[in-house]
């Protein structure tokens, strides 16, 4: 607020059509939006800028700025703590973030908060139709702190990424109204067993005897509402403004996966991109992660069931 008071033209600045990274978590979204940022054209989260948004960085210090020590700190601090997630995610302060911690800061991510937490009226509240008028104010600070960021730091296309945006499109679009989006696609089996061991481990270090089968249960219901909203808005929006990715094709093809979304969207193919990719691939190998879905009470029939409308229509 006070970056705004000071200087006001930052509310002039504009984001522009927007890409949205949208669909269940751990489905390859993190290291998608590795690849993405690989663009020097485009405009990525950064996890040091995120965890401190002022003062707003700029381009000349971008590679030097204090924060960004001080985020690599803070980072080895995280894996002492929770050593078991360190192969789970592709990690790097440099490296894009969730938009969920923005989010967060308005107390508007409840499912990311359940990562150190077991609050569940809280996550309900989160995801009751009768809160979306919150949720669009989330989304006006959000692009509050777009604005700030890119003020004196461009690119200034954006790609930015939560799951938490499946279940509040309606929202989103009420202050991005010409983003586009690329969802994320995966054995929704697969995706829930992953993202409640990743959930899971965090909580050990933070709450006393987590219930795994609560987790699993949690998570059914919530995503399938969210991905049954997010349906319905695809269905009203059109499909020219959602590119599809399968994690199947990403973790053997990623350039196809990337080439596509450049593609659907109209923008220039760097000549050094397909390189940068592989690179990116060497530093980061897959990580191991052995999700047992039954320690979660997730019955692969029941999953299957409960999912069918959204695993028929994307061939999953």
């Amino acid at each position: 607020h006070d970056w705004y008071k000071r200087h006001p033209e930052i509310d002039d600045e504009e984001i522009v059509t927007p890409l949205f990274g949208i669909g269940l978590p751990r489905t390859g979204s993190t290291a998608l939006s590795h690849m993405m940022g690989l663009d020097p054209a485009t405009r990525i989260l950064r996890v040091w800028e995120q965890e401190r948004h002022c003062p707003p960085p700029e381009k000349a210090t971008e590679l030097t700025d204090p924060r960004i020590a001080i985020s690599h700190a803070g980072e080895e601090g995280f894996q002492q703590v929770v050593p078991e997630v360190t192969g789970m995610l592709p990690r790097g302060v440099e490296k894009s973030q969730e938009c969920a911690h923005v989010l967060m800061e308005c107390f508007s991510s409840g499912p990311s908060f359940e990562l150190f937490v077991h609050a569940p009226t809280f996550n309900a509240r989160s995801i009751a139709a009768e809160y979306e008028p919150y949720m669009v104010r989330a989304y006006e600070y959000h692009k509050r702190v777009l604005k700030l960021l890119q003020w004196r730091c461009p690119p200034k296309r954006w790609y930015l990424k939560t799951p938490v945006h499946t279940y509040d499109i309606e929202a989103l679009l009420k202050v991005f109204p010409d983003a586009n989006f690329v969802w994320t696609h995966r054995d929704p089996l697969r995706a829930l067993s992953s993202v409640c061991s990743l959930i899971y481990h965090f909580r050990r270090a933070f709450v006393d005897n987590p219930n795994p089968e609560y987790l699993g249960h949690e998570h059914r219901d919530y995503w399938t509402k969210a991905l049954q909203r997010a349906l319905d808005v695809r269905e009203r929006l059109g499909e020219d403004r959602f590119q599809d990715v399968y994690h199947r094709v990403q973790i053997v093809d990623p350039v196809k996966q990337v080439r596509e979304i450049y593609a659907k969207f109209g923008w220039p193919w760097p000549a050094e991109m397909e390189s940068r990719i592989a690179g990116w691939q060497e530093e980061h190998p897959k990580g191991q992660h052995d999700a047992r879905p039954e320690f979660f009470a997730l019955h692969p029939d029941a999953v299957a069931e409960e999912f069918r409308f959204y695993t028929e229509r994307f061939g999953l």
